[in-house]
């Protein structure tokens, strides 16, 4: 019995790890790699807004407002994991390729959404708000969540827990910009932030 289930978890890891390397981009150089978040300061980002954004337990942590934590940094093409975890009530995502990082929208940006109540499911959790749909919704809220972002050129994916929610969608309007995440509703907390230039 315990050598079955030691079989078992032997290959769901392995599972697990074929999944994850099958949303990597090809010819990504890992030295590149670049920690967004070091789980102790959050001076590396600019607040927008009236969230209380915080630091607590190693995670980016905010639960009242509605406010961004925006990059300093700008990036185009890349790679980026992010782990997130979200209450039944959350609304929040993160944003890519901002236009203008002082006033932050779905339209001058690219939102990959975490909203599992969002009305119009179609745009909710997974899904890049108003360009890339996601049927069915994962549902996020109430565990941890490892989102993958890949923006190369006009081309976009994301995926979810190693599964597939926007494959190579298309649209050329913002190139290149900060990175946004966003408190608008609920409980949100990040960790293990990670950025890959491509």
């Amino acid at each position: 019995m315990q050598r079955n289930f030691a079989a078992l978890m032997c290959a769901a890891a392995v599972a697990t790890s074929a999944l994850l390397a099958a949303c990597t981009p090809m010819g990504m150089d890992a030295s590149k790699t670049v920690v967004m978040f070091d789980g102790k300061s959050i001076a590396n980002w600019s607040q927008i807004g009236d969230a209380n954004w915080r630091v607590a337990d190693g995670m980016i942590q905010a639960d009242k407002g509605n406010g961004f934590l925006v990059t300093k940094e700008s990036y185009g093409n890349f790679y980026m994991t992010a782990e997130f975890w979200s209450d039944t009530e959350t609304n929040s995502g993160i944003f890519i390729r901002l236009s203008n990082p002082s006033t932050i929208t779905a339209v001058n940006s690219y939102e990959v959404n975490i909203f599992d109540k969002r009305p119009n499911q179609a745009f909710g959790t997974g899904a890049i708000v108003g360009v890339a749909e996601v049927s069915p919704m994962p549902w996020a809220a109430g565990r941890w969540n490892t989102m993958e972002i890949i923006a190369r050129g006009p081309s976009l994916t994301v995926s979810m827990n190693g599964v597939r929610t926007v494959n190579g969608a298309y649209d050329a309007r913002h190139a290149r910009g900060p990175i946004a995440l966003q408190h608008g509703a609920g409980g949100i907390k990040f960790r293990n932030l990670q950025i890959t230039p491509l």
